[in-house]
């Protein structure tokens, strides 16, 4: 019993102190208003992405297990309603000028505002009398070395073939009618070299070459002399030839022999390893009227996130586990309790044990403004620029 008691008080003073931690923490949520007329393409938004690797950390030993300090991370997030269309950022307090920065080195344009919470306009209990609820986290189909359906797939060289992705989101979250409220919310954290390492194992595997791993040492040559050894009073040893033993233990390299479709299932690996990664969370919740409760809102988005997908690739798809269905044989209470959890966890802004990794391209096709071609009703834009005075403007 000590044994498993100790193990049992690690996990929860762990536990205890990061919600000490968490709790010391302030945040800053910041409203983005982006220019009427963006020229830009999401690859602005990927350099934004790949500057937060500024605050990349990995808590040391008495930091993690003393004070409960943990990994910072920052929440882009997409609110929709009767009024519109808004983008919001929610960082810790010590990045905010780093996340301004970074915004306003791509779209010089923009207006960055401090904003109140809006989680706050809603009752702090839901779903309640009034009000329901739909939502889930978003999980990767399969690892995270495969990439996603990123936005240089939906580019074209003539702007009237050009599509943005982010199109089909912000026309559903432009229509919803009075009471409705929808969310989309990405956690981004960034992420070690761990899982490259990973996916050039999965590189490894699909063009047929011997993973690293198991590239350690080798008690091939040992037995081979104990065996000659054995053999010697009666049969001479024989030596390998030059280069021979080596040429048989080496990784079978079979790139040439693979097929034009894993050739590219390989290559976009590679590709997406070639960039920045950040741990990732995606996750969505629908808010409506128990009255009007309109379902048709929640397939809609679920089918916008289905551009992303491909079949020989990755995919997104909704987290079974967190989806807001009760399950039998307490199928209400379920049911309660899941939604329950949803939107604490989305007030909390934290991550789901089902995290996955996406590199910054992947990130900005997800979460980025709009372009020229989208033309949501309900997109709020900047009317009008804002200048600097002059700098010999007189002071009366």
């Amino acid at each position: 019993m000590p044994p498993f008691l100790f193990f049992t008080f690690l996990e929860m003073w762990r536990g205890y102190v990061e919600g000490l931690y968490l709790r010391s923490m302030t945040w800053t949520l910041l409203e983005i208003k982006v220019p009427k007329n963006i020229s830009r393409t999401p690859k602005a938004m990927e350099q934004i992405f790949a500057a937060l690797h500024g605050f990349q950390s990995s808590p040391k030993f008495v930091d993690k297990w003393w004070t409960g300090k943990v990994s910072d991370w920052v929440s882009f997030e997409l609110v929709g309603h009767k009024g519109g269309v808004t983008f919001y950022v929610r960082t810790p307090e010590g990045y905010r000028n780093l996340i301004e920065a970074a915004v306003y080195a791509q779209y010089p344009e923009a207006e960055i505002v401090e904003a109140v919470d809006y989680v706050q306009d809603l009752p702090s209990i839901l779903p309640n009398e009034t009000y329901d609820l739909f939502g889930m986290n978003f999980m990767l189909a399969k690892e995270d070395a495969y990439p996603i359906r990123t936005y240089e797939y939906f580019e074209d060289k003539e702007d009237e073939r050009r599509l943005d992705p982010i199109a089909a989101i912000t026309e559903v979250m432009s229509k919803l009618k009075e009471g409705e409220i929808m969310w989309i919310q990405l956690l981004v954290e960034p992420a070690g070299d761990e899982w490259k390492e990973k996916a050039e194992g999965v590189v490894a595997e699909l063009i047929g070459a011997k993973p690293k791993e198991s590239q350690s040492v080798s008690f091939a040559p040992v037995f081979n002399f104990l065996t000659d050894l054995a053999k010697a009073p009666f049969v001479p040893p024989s030596l390998p030839e030059p280069g021979k033993q080596e040429k048989r233990e080496g990784p079978a390299n079979q790139l040439s022999f693979l097929t034009p479709g894993k050739r590219d299932v390989v290559e976009a690996i590679e590709e997406k390893i070639s960039k920045l990664g950040c741990r990732s969370n995606l996750r969505f919740v629908y808010i409506d009227n128990r009255g009007s409760f309109t379902r048709s809102n929640v397939a809609a988005i679920i089918g916008a996130f289905q551009q992303f997908n491909t079949k020989n690739l990755n995919a997104l798809k909704p987290d079974g586990d967190t989806v807001t269905k009760g399950s039998w044989p307490f199928k209400a209470r379920n049911e309660y309790l899941k939604k329950r959890q949803l939107i604490l966890a989305y007030k909390t802004r934290s991550f789901a044990h089902k995290a996955f990794v996406m590199n910054t391209e992947e990130l900005a096709t997800i979460f980025h403004f709009p372009t020229l071609v989208v033309e949501a009703p309900r997109l709020r834009r900047l009317e009008s620029k804002k200048g600097e005075p002059p700098p010999n403007l007189p002071l009366g």
